[in-house]
């Protein structure tokens, strides 16, 4: 979830309206999300497997004292990587213009210091790179979007997208591009951060208990300057339960999302109960359905004390939507994935991700490659050593097309926060595909997490 624990170096800013913009720090996870199966050790080992090339692992955030978590990944032309996360005294940015490989100096993004938190960035079609954050001032929680047109050299544009209700709720922020320039950002707003209360781990992040919250969507048509108003996605506004909603546009231009979902009992309780993961689809991103689609049902719910950004959607190049999450039975804490061949009318009887048996944390995201075929991947701290992060092909009719791959090669320490979400991108392809991948990690006794980043080529046959 996006809520965070607070960062120790960072200010604090308030026990309300304040409570979703506190930042993280170390932590285990919430609601005895703690716990790992003696038998499931050996398999869940680094180098399991060796069915791709990973690239040496590169430090992004070095330089960036203090705590570095919850990164997001975007590439762009010829071979640009672009990695954003909470760090750097505000929100960081690093870019590499080798597809990867190495890192330029790190940055504060401008408009970031101080309280802000979850980082999201997107690359227009003509190379312009957004990046997107939350930001506490002045009695209001809202996103902030800033662009460049030099490759991330520098962020000369920096606009806020202030409601204009004071004492607002808000959180967890996306952005996609469309191929036409049309910039849309998807946060979490609620009309009153006093209605919003939360359950916390004793030293890890919080999660919401009761709330008027939402998701809601922004649009820019004139490069990000300027933004139209906030448009309700959830049903029953003002108390739709929806919130953490990554976005993707269609090439037709069609705004799809994922919304994590909960009903909310009516006043003057507003509570939260456990929720599922939903699909709304709009043809101009202004006008929503009334009704959203449930995604992935027969896998039970998602417990209301998960602290990580759960849900993620993306699109092959054949049109295949594809969505992950993670549920919370007595079963244990298991990834999902689902797929949809008819522009998310319809969706796949969800498919198990990861192996083990346990309420470990699985932070699950995926990311569409070539016409039927996705790419998985998933941050845990299952395994006996601490957090690792795993890549695995899927294709829709065959199932896994390959072995699992270990990513991150090294444990990071399972009691400092490596951040609710990890970076996933496709870099050109050629004769093998070739992904970014980046995540956060304490690992070699470091006390603080740090920003880390390698490429995985697979073969074209995956």
């Amino acid at each position: 979830m996006a809520i965070r624990a607070h960062l120790r170096s960072w200010p604090v800013i308030g026990t309300v309206a304040g409570a979703s913009a506190i930042l993280a720090v170390a932590c285990s996870p919430a609601g005895g999300m703690s716990g790992v199966r003696a038998d499931m050790v050996a398999s869940r080992a680094p180098h399991a497997s060796s069915a791709a090339g990973v690239s040496p692992v590169t430090e992004v955030s070095k330089g960036c004292t203090g705590q570095n978590a919850e990164v997001e990944t975007a590439t762009g032309a010829p071979h640009h990587v672009y990695d954003l996360w909470i760090g750097c005294a505000g929100i960081g940015f690093a870019q590499s213009a080798d597809g990867g490989l190495h890192f330029g100096k790190p940055i504060t993004a401008p408009g970031s210091r101080g309280a802000s938190w979850d980082p999201s960035l997107a690359v227009a079609p003509d190379g312009t790179v957004y990046i997107a954050f939350m930001h506490h001032a002045g009695h209001h929680q809202y996103p902030v979007v800033d662009a460049s047109a030099d490759h991330g050299a520098s962020f000369p544009q920096v606009s806020p997208l202030l409601p204009a209700k004071k004492g607002n709720w808000g959180d967890r922020d996306f952005i996609a591009v469309s191929k036409t320039g049309t910039v849309y950002v998807t946060w979490d707003y609620g009309p009153s951060a006093s209605l919003v209360t939360f359950t916390c781990a004793p030293n890890g992040s919080c999660a919401f208990k009761t709330g008027d919250v939402n998701t809601v969507i922004q649009q820019s048509t004139d490069g990000g300057k300027t933004w139209g108003p906030i448009i309700p996605v959830s049903p029953r506004f003002p108390r739709g339960g929806g919130y953490s909603a990554p976005v993707l546009v269609e090439p037709d231009g069609h705004v799809d999302l994922l919304s994590w979902g909960h009903f909310v009992s009516p006043p003057p309780s507003y509570a939260l109960h456990p929720g599922h993961e939903f699909f709304a689809s709009s043809a101009n991103g202004t006008t929503w359905p009334g009704h959203l689609t449930e995604v992935g049902a027969t896998a039970g719910p998602i417990a209301l004390p998960t602290w990580w950004i759960d849900g993620d959607l993306s699109r092959d190049q054949g049109g295949t939507l594809y969505a992950t999450w993670d549920t919370q039975t007595p079963a244990g804490d298991i990834g999902w994935l689902s797929f949809s061949a008819d522009d998310g009318t319809s969706w796949s009887a969800p498919v198990r991700v990861t192996p083990d048996t346990d309420k470990a944390v699985h932070i699950v995201e995926v990311l569409g490659g070539p016409a039927g075929v996705a790419y998985v991947a998933w941050q845990t701290d299952a395994p006996a050593g601490g957090y690792a992060t795993y890549l695995r092909p899927y294709a829709p009719g065959k199932g896994w097309t390959g072995p699992r791959v270990d990513v991150s090669g090294k444990f990071g320490n399972r009691k400092i926060w490596p951040g609710d979400t990890f970076g996933i991108a496709s870099l050109p392809g050629g004769p093998a595909t070739r992904l970014a991948l980046s995540w956060g990690s304490a690992v070699s006794g470091n006390t603080n997490s740090e920003i880390y980043a390698a490429v995985v080529t697979l073969t074209a046959t995956h």
